[in-house]
């Protein structure tokens, strides 16, 4: 189901010895929207120049990173691990340029240096202007430190609740509530302990049932229930009276199938504006 969220752009930068660091980076990004987005209305879109840039002339590449990734972001990932990356014309190298335009234009920029062993080939001149680089943005804040992707994992999903819940993102105007009644149904399953076979083994039942939503502004009223299939059995287990379902809210009913059912519905009922109205849904 849809949803109304504000998306935030992040930017990964990095020079391009850590190709596997700038891929947890991403992938802790999408993590963090399966399991927060729509509960919190922010969605994270991650932000590569490899991957995301578009390639056009006219200025120097760092300029035109600049303009797409660094300008049109929301949040800065930098991530080091034995280079300190190619100079730029303004800057030691494009990431050193990334994160102080970043910072300058006030974004929230979250640095992290690889703890991890260097590789035997390392270029020590690099590794020497990292070090360097290292002490002196070390002046101007917090530095981070990852030895493996699952610890930056941690450390992304850290830095992004923290820029949430410093952000003034206000609240995203919720999608207005269709108007009326407006029932849907669910159907569902669970498999329920029944007790120990002979052999002390657990047996299991399969339980079903049908949920039925009322998404809609007014109560549904004077509510029934009727199966219906093209071939077999399927009985359900209705209320003995007419009901209510609140706008807002649901009402379960148990049903059960004989073997070869097909074509299983269920026909629901009810009063709206003082005339009666039904609705058949496929269940199967």
């Amino acid at each position: 189901m849809s949803f109304v969220a504000s998306v935030l752009r992040v930017m990964i930068a990095s020079p391009s010895d850590i190709p596997d660091a700038r891929d947890a980076v991403e992938q802790a990004l999408y993590g963090w929207n399966n399991a927060n987005a729509k509960n919190k209305q922010v969605v994270l879109i991650p932000w590569r120049w490899e991957t995301s840039s578009v390639p056009v002339l006219g200025d120097h590449p760092q300029s035109l990173i600049n303009a797409q990734g660094v300008d049109e972001s929301d949040i800065v990932i930098a991530l080091f691990g034995s280079r300190l990356g190619s100079p730029t014309p303004a800057a030691a190298s494009g990431t050193a340029e990334e994160i102080k335009r970043a910072v300058d234009s006030g974004k929230p920029v979250h640095v992290y240096f690889s703890t991890a062993p260097l590789p035997r080939d390392v270029d020590t001149t690099q590794l020497d202007g990292l070090r360097q680089f290292q002490t002196d943005i070390g002046q101007r804040g917090l530095l981070g430190e990852f030895a493996s992707p699952e610890q930056l994992n941690h450390e992304v999903w850290k830095a992004i609740e923290h820029d949430i819940a410093a952000a003034d993102l206000g609240t995203p105007v919720l999608q207005q509530k269709p108007t009326g009644v407006r029932l849907r149904v669910q159907s569902e399953q669970e498999r329920e302990a029944t007790g120990l076979d002979k052999r002390g083994k657990m047996k299991y039942a399969t339980k079903r049932h049908f949920d039925v939503y009322n998404d809609g502004s007014d109560d549904a009223v004077d509510v029934t229930f009727e199966s219906e299939s093209n071939n077999g059995a399927m009985r359900i287990t209705s209320p003995s009276e007419p009901i209510t379902i609140q706008a807002g809210t649901s009402w379960r009913i148990p049903v059960t199938y004989s073997m070869g059912v097909e074509g299983a519905k269920l026909k629901v009922s009810w009063s709206e504006n003082d005339e009666r109205q039904e609705k058949v849904f496929d269940v199967q």
